[in-house]
Parts: structure tokens; sequence; C-alpha cells
């Protein structure tokens, strides 16, 4: 027997129907890439997105067609993912922190009908439009006074293009798993690989985002997302933010440290989200002007692990709480959040931030298990390394065009890559990707642990941790560090800062100092390209076999 409920689709342009109609007043402030602070609402950008839509259906976009964006976070990028969705279109986020071959390898897979670009990345597209085979038109995100002088073919300025239709169109009516969204991994090795949201994944992960457990936005928040929305979905604020009618903050392209806070503190910002290397930033420039945070009240930080010494900075120095986030293009992106249960808030603060410092439990939508090498699921005691799984309504069964081929086992759950423990309360703890785990004596050391116990010397930017081959152990830890400018520390120093940190034989059987450890265009640090620069460095003793493994 079936319900009796009324069949409404899942379809995002539904979210921004909802937050022009009940907070069509609350503000979307944008620091321009040309300069000012713009400000508008929540009904102005319903209204222009329909104007988008409208247009763009006027010029042939038809459903499924892909329409890319290659922008920073501002309300015009805002207007361009829901005018395009409303239009039937599938947005298509650029990375512009991808090679040049990448980028057009994206462009011309995803096969994109038109690119709608920031004026900071007009020089890239104008390298790059002799091979991008499929863009019939370039939508420059500024006004007529601003619109530069450029040879990218059919180019016209965004409010040109809103010009050309009023907004009295109705949303293109379409199956809530229709695609939606299109994000491709950055891809470690081989091509990227392309992540399609429908609408119905997009509303389900957005809807749990908002969970009080999660990000807990409400109507009396002001979110200020740092993280790109060319970056993993936006961690999904673009579709949770205007289900509460939250005010959101865009930042543009200034990232640093002084342009976060002037407007943490400028729009009472009460929610934020970024990477840990934004935070770092932030926290530099507060320490450096002795400044404090007034209205902010939580963030969430993700993307790659987390030091504790930044979870203990915020929530002690500055009264900020600190979500630890774990996910993946992949997972829409969110898959876990680090809020603690009731009993772990009456913990020492101490034993509270080890907790913390793990990467949380599922969001509701994620079913998470950790499998041997043999697909057997091991068990959720805190201790057991594993292959982490996970399956939902808004994961990932497959890459576009069929590329991976088969990514889900016989019970449909996706192989994150990542290693991982649980235990019985659900806490997850990444350990490693499973391509960077070093497995010394036959047993697993976790390279995330000892680099974000690192960090936490006075003296480090940035630390990573690979395996070296050993002639006994198979393979031993090397420490590879990153100095912050004028700071000063000796290998003996790190690894007596290291000294009762961590386990013995976790130990790194080395430490090397490097001028700057490579990132990646998502903000990870690039293993491989240090696998490659130390594949021939001899750890002191390893000719003998020294070095502890497990015992």
């Amino acid at each position: 027997m079936l319900g009796l409920m009324q069949d409404w689709p899942l379809l995002v342009h539904k979210v921004l129907d909802h937050a022009a109609t009940y907070a069509g007043d609350k503000e979307i402030v944008t620091r321009g890439i040309e300069g000012p602070i713009r400000r508008t609402n929540w009904q102005a950008v319903h209204e222009r997105s329909r104007r988008l839509a409208k247009a763009l259906a006027r010029r042939g976009i038809k459903s499924g067609d892909r329409l890319a964006t290659l922008a920073w976070n501002t309300e015009r990028h805002l207007e361009s993912w829901y005018g395009i969705t409303g239009a039937g279109g599938v947005y298509h986020t650029l990375n512009p922190r991808l090679f040049p071959e990448q980028l057009i390898y994206i462009a011309n897979h995803a096969e994109d009908r038109m690119i709608f670009v920031d004026l900071t990345f007009v020089p890239i597209l104008e390298k790059l439009q002799a091979e991008l085979k499929t863009v019939e038109t370039y939508v420059i995100l500024t006004d007529a006074a601003h619109m530069p002088q450029t040879g990218l073919r059919n180019a016209i300025a965004y409010e040109e293009l809103l010009k050309e239709a009023d907004d009295d169109f109705a949303w293109v009516t379409l199956d809530e798993n229709a695609a939606c969204g299109l994000c491709y991994t950055s891809g470690t090795t081989g091509n990227p690989k392309g992540v399609l949201y429908s609408h119905r994944s997009n509303v389900l992960h957005a809807m749990a985002v908002l969970g009080a457990d999660v990000l807990a936005l409400s109507n009396a928040d002001t979110v200020l997302p740092i993280v790109p929305m060319f970056h993993a979905n936006a961690w999904s604020l673009s579709f949770s933010a205007p289900m509460t009618g939250t005010k959101m903050v865009m930042p543009g392209a200034k990232l640093d440290g002084e342009s976060v806070y002037n407007l943490l503190e400028d729009e009472q910002v009460t929610m934020s989200a970024a990477v840990p290397t934004v935070w770092l930033m932030l926290l530099q420039h507060m320490e450096a002007n002795n400044l404090k945070l007034s209205t902010l009240k939580r963030v969430a930080i993700g993307g790659s692990a987390c030091p504790p010494s930044m979870i203990e900075k915020f929530e002690r120095n500055y009264g900020v709480e600190v979500m630890h986030a774990w996910g993946m293009t992949e997972l829409s992106p969110v898959g876990t959040i680090g809020s603690l249960l009731a009993r772990d808030r009456l913990r020492p603060y101490d034993e509270q931030l080890k907790i913390k410092s793990k990467q949380g439990r599922p969001i509701f939508g994620v079913e998470m298990k950790i499998l041997d090498d043999n697909g057997k699921e091991l068990p959720r005691d805190g201790k057991a390394f594993g292959h982490l799984v996970v399956r939902g309504p808004a994961i990932s069964k497959g890459y576009f065009k069929g590329e991976g081929g088969n990514v889900l086992d016989h019970e449909g759950f996706f192989d994150t890559g990542d290693v991982a423990t649980l235990d019985a309360d659900g806490y997850m703890q990444i350990t490693d990707r499973a391509k960077d785990v070093i497995k010394s004596g036959g047993e697993w050391i976790s390279s995330i642990d000892i680099e974000n116990i690192a960090v936490g010397h006075p003296a480090v930017a940035i630390a990573a941790v690979i395996g070296i081959a050993h002639p006994k152990w198979d393979e031993r830890p090397l420490l590879i560090v990153q100095l912050k400018p004028g700071a000063e520390a000796t290998r003996e120093d790190l690894l007596k800062f290291l000294e009762g940190k961590i386990a013995k034989w976790w130990m790194p059987d080395d430490v090397a100092f490097v001028d700057a450890i490579p990132v990646g265009p998502t903000g990870k640090i690039q293993k491989l390209s240090l696998r490659d620069v130390f594949k021939s460095h001899v750890l002191p003793g390893a000719a003998g076999g020294a070095g502890k493994a497990a015992e």
C-alpha cells in the first residue's frame, strides 16, 4: 500500500522560491571582483535568476546542457547556478586552481556550451579557448562599464545578458532525478572524473546539512562561505542557506586574513566554512594585531585534517566552536561532522579535544563502515584501521560518461579511498588515504596523526609524512617540514616534540626540511610529488635495518 502524499519533486529552484517568498529581504552581500561591496537580497536573486533562465532558454539552452562557471563566490555566481538549473541546464564548476591541461580536458569532456567567468579568470580562458571545442559563448560576470577588451568568442557581460529577458518565466519542469550540477574530482592520477549531482540529491543533502548537529543554520544566522563554489559543491551552502533564508556574505577573490576578518566583523557573521589554510591566515592576522571576534559563533573546517592546535585556539582563545568535517566531491560533499554527543560535552576539555580532532559522526543519509583488504567488515572499536566505504542518497553511484567503470560493491557501497577507524559511538577518524598509508612491519602507521601533531610545533607551518622504503620493515615514516618564515628548528627538536604524543614505533626515522610543501588545487598536500622528490632518500641506519616496527 502506498502513502497518500503529494508528488512534489525535490528541485533546487524550489529552494530559491522558498527563500524569495519567506525571507525575501534577507541580504546577500558580495565583495565584488571590481572592488566595492554589493548588496542584494533573496527576492532580487530570485528575480534575476529567472531572467537569466529565460535568456538562456531564448538562446537555445535545453534540459541537460552543461554550462560551466569559472568564478569566485559572489551573488552573480549564485544567480548563475539557479538560472542554469531553472532553465533545465546543469551547472558545471571549473576549478581555476587546476592545470590548463586539466581545465581543457574537463570542459571538453563535459561538452560545456557556455562558460560564466569572473574578470580574474578571463586571461586563463583567452589562452585556452582555441582548445575548448564545444563552448559557444563566454559570459563575463560583470557589467558593461567593467567589461574588458577580450578575444573570447561571443563574449557578453552578465548584466547585458540579463537585459535580454524579464523575470516572467516558469522554471522548466523536471524530474527530481534530473542532472543538476557537475563537479570533477581533481584526480591525483589519471584524468579528473565528473560527479553528476541530481536535483533530488542536492535538496536532500542540503536538508541534512541544516541539522542542529551539522551546520545548524537558521534565519538568525549570517554565513560566510569561504569554501569556494567551485570546490566540492560549496559544502551545500548555496542550497542550505536559502532553505532557511540565512543572510549570506560572499567573499569574492580576497581570502587573506585581513580581508576575511573585516568581512566577519563588518557583516556580523555568525558561521563560516573554509579549509585549514584559510583559517591559519585569519588566526595569524588576529594574533599579529591583537584582534578578537565579536559575533562569530562556529566555523566548519574540512578539506583536509584540522590540527588539534587550531581547534583549541579557536575555541579557547576566541570562543568559536569548531565543527571538524569530512567529505568528498562524491558525497555532495559532507559525510561527517564533529558534533559531540551530549555525554561527551561533559568531559574535560582535553578529552573533548581528542574527540573533536576526529572527523566526526555521519550526517543523516550517510551509511559507513570499514573493511579489511579482503572486504570483511572490521569492528567499530576505534582501533581497527580499514577501508572506509559509504552509501546514501547523495553519494555518487558512478562517474559522468561511465569513467572509472563500476564504483560500487555488491552492497552498493562506494570506496572513499580513505583508511579510517570507527568507534561504537560513530566517531570516524581518517588515518590516511589508502594510497598514502605507511605499512611498517605488517602494521599501519597514520601519517595524518603525525602531521597534525607536528604542525602544533611553534616553528612549523606545514608538515607532511610519507613512507620511505626500508630493508627490514618495508616502510618507515619520513617527516617533511616547511618552517614558518623566520623560524628555526632542528631534526632533534621535531622528534623530541613528538615524543610521548605518538606510539614509539610510529616515530619518524628522519626529518627533512623544505622551502615549500606542494599543495594541490583543493588545498591538500601533494604526497605524490613528495614521494617523487624523496624517492632516493636513505633513512639513517636503514642499511642495517634500523627503526622499530610494531612489537
